[in-house]
């Protein structure tokens, strides 16, 4: 648990938030809690707390989702009114999800990579929903955030497709700045004007590929260059 004020100063935390957080190295005691986070989450971190001003009644807390080394966490963000009503600062709750998320034995096995996901958390309303990986299709990028498709439909999910692509298995290919490929499900590849795309099973349309991912792609469907893919 962090305590802001009003300004976003990190005032206090407790002895969880101690021991995941790298303090030693950030000092973030009397400064701004974006100035505490990684480059890549501070759009993230600015965007739930604008967030938590909501203007309802009994907004419930803000959510999201984002990695620090060899951890997941989800955070909730809510703000605390004085006796006016006024903003007076806000309390961020951190839950440690990476044992729900995360294959221990794999993790065993290689202690030194990143914790695969046998589950993606996604964010639906307050809820975390935990999406088996094995029923994922594809992964798109949507700036710092991405949407995971499944045979149900699409959801929303805080980390981006960085972060999903070191941590998925042999499975998923980037074969696209955008897109997160499940090869699984891989069913056709085709051809239009030199441009290459990937149908996957169950999608009505395909994903682009990008040029630099051909190769990778033929690679790792075990399949050697063709005619049909050649200019």
């Amino acid at each position: 648990m962090v305590h802001l004020d009003r300004e976003l100063t990190v005032v206090a935390m407790n002895s969880f938030a101690r021991r995941a957080l790298p303090i030693e190295e950030k000092q973030p005691f009397e400064k701004m809690v974006l100035s505490f986070h990684p480059e890549r989450s501070v759009a993230k971190v600015k965007f739930l707390l604008d967030q938590s001003e909501c203007p309802v009644s009994n907004p419930p807390p803000m959510t999201m989702i984002i990695n620090i080394p060899e951890r997941v966490l989800l955070i909730k963000v809510t703000k605390l009114g004085d006796v006016r009503g006024d903003t007076a600062g806000y309390t961020l709750i951190f839950y440690d999800i990476t044992e729900l998320v995360s294959g221990e034995e794999a993790a065993a096995i290689k202690p030194q990579a990143k914790r695969q996901l046998q589950k993606i958390p996604t964010v639906s309303q307050n809820r975390t929903v935990l999406v088996d990986v094995e029923t994922v299709t594809h992964i798109r990028a949507e700036g710092h955030y991405t949407w995971v498709s499944t045979a149900k439909g699409s959801s929303f999910c805080n980390l981006n497709i960085s972060d999903l692509a070191g941590r998925l298995g042999t499975s998923f290919l980037r074969i696209h700045r955008s897109y997160l490929a499940n090869l699984d499900f891989a069913e056709q590849i085709l051809r239009d004007e030199g441009k290459i795309s990937l149908k996957l099973r169950g999608e009505s349309s395909a994903l682009p590929v990008a040029r630099t991912s051909v190769p990778r792609l033929l690679e790792q469907l075990g399949i050697g260059e063709t005619d049909t893919l050649k200019s």
